[in-house]
């Protein structure tokens, strides 16, 4: 489901396909309901252990974050810091993860490649970026710690599965179209370098 609130496009947990059509590249957007972090082991032991998440995250949202958690009464627990890890370590695991998991929003740090344009496009899933160095404002956009599992990989590859409310801001980088952002403006970036590098070289001189 998508919510117009405030100005702010919100996508609410369960997600599908019909949500996303509209969400293209550069698109900034936020989060309600079920996200999970997720990193390179739960990645591994999915797709090359064939074991099963523990976790549902078909139609929901997966972080690559390896979280600050601070332990609480009751096997409860509180997010202190939860910043975002690089989506590219990730990338030789993504298209089989989307694949078998179903999952619909995958949130990271920069782009990311071929793999996951596949899964993208395929498979009806958006790839976003959470902005680096707000790892605290991310933590207070955490809700509740609903449960957590395969916490014998230690506190960052841990499944925190959680409730957030307007997770945010995400900017999309892969749409279900599988367009890439990060490919695009290279193209764009590259074309304007060339008529910038020789205006600087006719004000520089060098020393031979």
């Amino acid at each position: 489901m998508v919510e117009m609130r405030d100005g702010k496009k919100v996508l609410i947990t369960p997600i599908c396909a019909k949500d996303l059509e509209d969400i293209h590249i550069g698109d900034i957007i936020y989060l309600d309901g079920s996200m999970t972090t997720c990193r390179d082991v739960a990645h591994r032991r999915l797709v090359e252990g064939h074991r099963e998440l523990p976790v549902d995250v078909r139609d929901a949202a997966i972080f690559h974050a390896g979280p600050i958690v601070r332990p609480l009464e009751n096997d409860k627990f509180e997010m202190v810091s939860v910043g975002p890890t690089t989506s590219m370590r990730m990338e030789k695991f993504e298209k089989e993860f989307v694949e078998l998991t179903g999952v619909k929003v995958i949130i990271g740090k920069g782009g990311m490649g071929p793999n996951t344009e596949y899964a993208c496009k395929n498979y009806k899933a958006i790839h976003c970026v959470f902005p680096a160095g707000n790892a605290v404002v991310a933590a207070v956009e955490v809700e509740e710690i609903i449960r957590a599992e395969w916490r014998d990989l230690g506190m960052p590859e841990t499944l925190w599965n959680c409730r957030v409310k307007e997770f945010g801001p995400l900017i999309v980088s892969i749409d279900t179209q599988g367009r890439n952002l990060f490919e695009e403006n290279k193209v764009v970036f590259n074309e304007r370098k060339e008529a910038v590098y020789e205006e600087i070289c006719r004000h520089v001189s060098y020393i031979k």
